[in-house]
């Protein structure tokens, strides 16, 4: 299993978003809610719209851990859900395919490893990347390792700085600034 990494950069961050609102809307979508949510794909694709339209919140009990969670959309997520599921039965999958089926994670993959190749990301892209960027960005942007460690539901903040990449981050930085 190769182990992927977080969308470090923002302009890569844009430059993805950008492309895929032109490619298809349904695809910026699925990637707004991972990069914003910190959600498992498993659980982003087992959405129905009724669950994310006209809400504040998105609750749902994880895949994984079997753990419920429920936290606030941010004003961004709002409005891309509100356009997307505007004329959208509430019963229906979010993510559906082309032939009305809901969206597997597999395609989930494609889409994301292809819109991420189309901007030039080096690094190895799945679909944990969106959850990693939602908390290397996290984490950036409010240095609280605890409250990031209880929103990914890891058991300890070392688990949650390696799974973002910041021990490694950290690691190559003090390398290169270090001289003799």
């Amino acid at each position: 299993m190769t182990i992927v990494e977080p969308i470090r950069n923002l302009d890569k961050l844009k430059e993805v978003e950008q492309f895929l609102e032109k490619q298809n809307y349904r695809n910026l979508l699925l990637f707004s809610i991972g990069i914003n949510s910190g959600l498992r794909i498993s659980d982003i694709l087992n959405l129905n719209v009724k669950d994310v339209k006209n809400k504040s919140y998105i609750q749902l009990k994880e895949k994984k851990t079997h753990k419920f969670k429920k936290f606030p959309l941010n004003s961004k997520l709002k409005k891309m859900i509100s356009k997307y599921t505007e004329g959208k039965s509430l019963d229906e999958p979010l993510f559906l395919t082309v032939f009305n089926n809901r969206m597997d994670r597999v395609s989930a993959y494609k889409i994301i490893t292809s819109a991420c190749k189309k901007v030039n990301i080096e690094e190895n892209i799945g679909t944990h990347t969106l959850r990693k960027t939602f908390g290397y960005h996290f984490y950036r942007r409010f240095k609280d390792i605890a409250m990031l460690q209880k929103i990914l539901n890891h058991s300890s903040p070392e688990i949650t700085l390696r799974y973002i990449g910041i021990e490694q981050d950290e690691i190559y930085k003090n390398y290169k600034n270090f001289i003799l």
